[in-house]
């Protein structure tokens, strides 16, 4: 067993990577192509992501398109879109199902926020369990004799300001993406 300050980095990067590819799909009442990404269409006998059967763009801030590749799933891709709880009536233009992003009001922007926090609070833990994991592996470390009380104690400290950092970095993500839903 053995210590890796990158290792510890790397599983605290995916946390936060984690966390920003949940903030790209909550709405904020602008467009974006990550908004659809978590929609599943009923396809080909079985359930596929959206980006298997069309391609999502940006046509303006409050505007996306979705051309359907295949004419025969077009009618599930708009049911997919219509009962996905995201609130978007998709309008049917031959294979491309234009969407107008409505505004958010202020009710539904309160919500998003609270969603938000819960993502941000997911994120800070995992941070917290890389922090326990490397905690443990020095205790050991230092326990079978590989590292002295010193080395240790040192050691701790960089895990503690490493830990430190990423939930900063959380903690600076939730405020941008709650500016981001809140702005009108």
């Amino acid at each position: 067993m053995s210590y890796s300050k990158q290792d510890l980095e790397r599983r605290m990067d995916g946390a936060l990577a984690s966390l920003a590819s949940e903030f790209a799909g909550l709405r904020t009442g602008r467009a974006s192509v990550n908004l659809l990404d978590s929609i599943q269409v009923p396809a080909y006998g079985g359930v596929v992501p959206l980006s298997q059967v069309a391609s999502v763009t940006v046509t303006d801030t409050r505007m996306l398109s979705v051309n359907v590749w295949d004419k025969s799933v077009v009618g599930a891709t708009d049911r997919a879109i219509r009962d996905s709880g995201l609130g978007l009536n998709p309008v049917m233009d031959g294979q491309t199902l234009r969407i107008p992003i409505p505004a958010l009001n202020e009710e539904r922007r309160v919500e998003l926020t609270r969603i938000a926090g819960k993502y941000a609070e997911a994120a800070r833990v995992a941070v917290r369990n890389v922090r326990r994991d490397g905690m443990d592996t020095l205790k050991k470390m230092e326990k079978d004799g590989e590292i002295s009380e010193d080395r240790h104690r040192a050691l701790t400290e960089e895990v503690q300001k490493l830990t430190d950092a990423f939930v900063q970095r959380v903690d600076e993500a939730l405020k941008a993406k709650e500016a981001e839903i809140m702005q009108v």
